[in-house]
């Protein structure tokens, strides 16, 4: 007979290979979903370290997630290895490709080495109004590649995080104010105190509007057609737009209702 039809062969191969093999595999299984569960518990732990501490919340997600994957490699190779697979040589081909990896990712190193360069000097943190990488709007994360930006039209953008250290950052939050600037055109023969005292009050009864610094309403431009003024009122930064809208509608109809002329060019004045 056949020795590979032989009842005894395959139950000596199922001893000797599949039987070790799935329990090597229970095992495995069993080390991972434990070892999940305690790097949860790290990094909880962590994390709640780091809080205390005082720091930065964007820095800890972004070291968070560093750690996290650091750890969960070891796992996956410590699982291998219990499997029988050579993780010697898996590391030495992991690391070719890596490398080789890398040439063509180079761009997205640069994009990683740029965010922790952002995470190091943190010339924003999360929630800052800022204008970084040419974008406008509140940082809402930063990742490892890219910084995620919400703009004030709602859009969610994300942004190489080299495009934003390789250009001027303007962060509008961190000095606690922010000024807007406002513009208003009157006629010539306008009484220019009238008009400033006028937009003083439209200042003065908006509550975004913050006291100190102190406003400033001035002449600022002889125009063609117009005496310009500027009025520069100074806010919390999360009230930048509210007090753009609501004074620049005050402003107007404070304006009018003092029968101050805003003028608009005409079509005999566009033609000369």
């Amino acid at each position: 007979m056949d020795k590979f039809t032989t009842a005894e062969y395959w139950q000596t191969h199922l001893d000797k290979y599949v039987v070790p093999f799935a329990q090597n595999l229970v095992i495995a299984a069993i080390i991972f979903i434990v070892g999940r569960f305690l790097i949860g518990k790290v990094m909880i732990g962590i994390d709640k370290l780091l809080v205390r501490n005082d720091v930065d919340e964007m820095l800890r997600r972004f070291l968070g997630k560093l750690l996290k994957t650091f750890l969960t490699a070891i796992l996956v190779i410590f699982c291998l290895e219990r499997l029988g697979v050579e993780t010697t040589a898996a590391v030495a081909i992991l690391g070719a490709a890596g490398l080789a990896i890398g040439f063509a990712l180079k761009d997205s190193l640069g994009n990683f080495a740029s965010g922790v360069m952002v995470m190091i000097f943190r010339p924003y943190k999360l929630g800052d109004l800022v204008k970084a990488g040419g974008v406008t709007g509140i940082v809402e994360e930063v990742q490892t590649f890219n910084t995620i930006i919400h703009t004030p039209d709602g859009k969610k953008v994300i942004v190489p995080n080299s495009k934003i250290t390789t250009d001027v950052i303007e962060n509008w939050t961190s000095n606690g104010t922010i000024r807007v600037d406002l513009e208003f055109g009157v006629g010539y023969d306008t009484n220019l105190e009238q008009a400033k005292k006028v937009l003083s009050e439209v200042l003065a009864k908006n509550k975004k509007v913050l006291q100190t610094p102190a406003s400033t309403v001035a002449v600022v431009t002889l125009a063609d057609f117009s005496v310009n003024l500027v009025c520069r009122p100074w806010c919390d930064p999360a009230h930048y737009w509210d007090v753009y809208f609501e004074v620049t509608e005050a402003a107007k109809i404070a304006l009018d209702a003092a029968g101050i002329d805003i003028p608009y060019p005409t079509e005999v004045q566009l033609n000369g």
